[in-house]
């Protein structure tokens, strides 16, 4: 399929006005998503002529810089509650916050069978370092010590707890092996049907608050309405699903 043709479908399918002249779309997005993110928005390029610059971090800290006037046309957020804020603040454009993924949290190391379906590891405390999101910025954070507080681990890992700044940091913490295991968002160590190389425990969907990842528009400009049906598209879906996120129907 050609590109004139690609874009031919993109204006019959999303409404393009025009894609002869290309804008730049600034996209603030979660850390946990900022590989899918990038391979969208890689896509979205291919097919609209626009050129999608994407900047991630915990969630909180998006949103405060959002209010501080941060030029971004899209949020994805990590959660609903950013977003229905900035709604409510009337800095984001009315009508336009939707659910794009729901998110699920999993313990995971990189040493084999560190990790099993008992969780000694945290029972016995056998580990130097434990790794997990900041919860008072990060939703994938907040969850983590939810779980922790169901388990009746949360007083007892204090001592040997690191917090990144966002999920992202959080992963980097354990993927270098200076946390030995650590609580990260699934679609960092999955990707099509398959778990990364170690030992992981995927935590049960009741030991904490539902990870609803929505989207908003901050700026009203046809390209970025665009990318946001784009992510709404069936074969965006798919790529989003690949990552090991549910997307609702």
């Amino acid at each position: 399929m050609n590109n004139k043709f690609r874009i031919s479908l993109l204006v019959a399918a999303f409404g393009c006005s025009t894609p002869v002249f290309s804008d730049d779309i600034q996209v603030a997005v979660a850390a946990n998503f900022i590989d899918v993110m990038k391979q969208l928005g890689e896509s979205f390029g291919e097919i609209s002529g626009h050129k999608v610059l994407v900047s991630s971090g915990a969630t909180g800290k998006l949103y405060a810089q959002i209010k501080n006037g941060a030029p971004y046309d899209i949020f994805l957020a990590a959660d609903d509650a950013r977003p229905i804020l900035l709604d409510e603040e009337g800095i984001a454009i009315a009508d336009t916050r939707f659910t794009y993924a729901l998110g699920t949290l999993v313990l995971w190391s990189p040493q084999h069978e560190l990790i099993d379906k008992n969780l000694t590891v945290l029972k016995e405390q056998k580990f130097s370092y434990i790794s997990i999101a900041n919860p008072k910025t990060a939703p994938y954070g907040r969850a983590a010590q939810q779980t922790l507080t169901e388990l009746g681990y949360w007083d007892a890992v204090q001592p040997k707890m690191v917090r990144g700044e966002n999920i992202g940091q959080a992963y980097q913490y354990v993927y270098s092996e200076n946390a030995q295991l650590g609580f990260v968002a699934k679609s960092q160590i999955f990707k099509n049907g398959e778990f990364k190389g170690g030992s992981h425990w995927e935590v049960p969907a009741d030991m904490y608050d539902p990870i609803v990842q929505q989207a908003v528009l901050l700026k009203d400009h046809q390209a970025a309405r665009d990318l946001l049906d784009y992510i709404r598209s069936p074969e965006a879906v798919k790529v989003i699903e690949s990552y090991g996120y549910s997307v609702s129907p």
